[in-house]
């Protein structure tokens, strides 16, 4: 593991939320200085501790551990609804058909 670029991208993501150390310590519930070492690799972290602030900070603990962020699924929904709620109800049988076979030839991508 390397702690010190996880805390790097913890950090990361703590400004970008607009987050002092203190005020996420605080939602995490842990101390100040352990939020510290824990951004500047000085100790390890265990999985609650890192599934809380995944959860503070809105990002998957993918993101945090290899910087791989998980798509905003809920983001992706509601703007996949507002395109839906564009059609006109006729046309939205054709949509539904079209998605699934983008759908079904991605899949067959993955293979």
């Amino acid at each position: 593991m390397r702690y010190f670029e996880i805390g790097q991208r913890i950090r990361h993501y703590r400004k970008a939320c607009g987050l002092s150390q203190e005020a996420l310590a605080g939602r995490v519930g842990i101390s100040v200085t352990h939020m510290s070492h824990i951004e500047t690799g000085n100790t390890k972290l265990s999985l609650p501790v890192l599934a809380k602030i995944a959860e503070e900070l809105s990002v998957s603990t993918d993101a945090l551990l290899n910087n791989t962020p998980k798509p905003d699924k809920a983001g992706l929904s509601a703007e996949a609804q507002e395109i839906l709620d564009s059609f006109e109800t006729d046309e939205l049988p054709v949509a539904l058909e079209v998605l699934r076979a983008l759908r079904d030839g991605l899949a067959k991508r993955r293979v």
